[in-house]
């Protein structure tokens, strides 16, 4: 069992920059993948970022590339998202998730096995 906890999300104009974080407590954080995904009203959820185990690997989706990064920090059981040159279609909740799966394919929303609550990113033009 591993219990996420997102935090940072707010309120911001297009342009400017966020950075999210997502707390881990429970199991062994450095042995799981994890992900960042986002969900606006009336649309699916959709993977934004993903990291490795170790930080050494990390995937974007194409819209995301460029203005965001995803890290960790594994001693402090953390992972980020840094958000730079917002745009008002960034605008969504934001849910960190875990996977235990070992595999280098982290857009697949199925293979993660715990998810924040979510932390609400707003961006006004």
């Amino acid at each position: 069992q591993i219990n996420l906890i997102e935090s940072g999300g707010g309120s911001v104009e297009a342009g400017d920059s966020l950075r999210i974080s997502c707390k881990a407590s429970g199991r062994s954080f450095n042995t799981f993948k994890m992900g960042w995904f986002r969900q606006s009203p009336g649309k699916e959820r959709e993977f934004v970022a993903g990291i490795s185990w170790s930080g050494g690997i990390t995937h974007y989706r194409d819209s995301v590339k460029g203005r965001f990064t995803i890290s960790r920090d594994n001693a402090k059981n953390t992972v980020y998202l840094e958000m730079n040159s917002l745009k008002p279609e960034d605008t969504a909740v934001y849910y960190c998730a875990a996977a235990a799966s070992g595999s280098y394919y982290f857009s697949n929303i199925d293979e993660y096995d715990y998810w924040g609550q979510g932390t609400q990113v707003t961006v006004s033009s």
